[in-house]
């Protein structure tokens, strides 16, 4: 159903200024997944909720983690990167 479009996908995936964008975004993209299935490669919990709640957490921890490193700070009330 969907080979047309796959095919021009592929196509456009083989040019030269996808493959420049895609080998700098690459890397971030795939440390990313690995950060968030480090030790939980299946998911902890028996149910769509619970394991959605768990995912969403974290996600949320991860990003903070990240924002952290990057020089987020709470100054008078508001927060600030560095």
């Amino acid at each position: 159903e969907h080979h047309l479009l796959q095919r021009q996908h592929r196509q456009r995936a083989s040019g030269e200024d996808f493959q420049t964008v895609y080998r700098q975004h690459r890397p971030m993209v795939e440390r990313s997944i690995a950060w968030l299935t480090r030790g939980a490669r299946r998911v902890p919990y028996r149910g769509v909720d619970k394991n959605n709640n768990w995912l969403h957490h974290r996600v949320a921890a991860l990003n903070l983690r990240r924002l952290l490193s990057m020089g987020l700070t709470h100054q008078n009330g508001t927060w600030a990167l560095a």
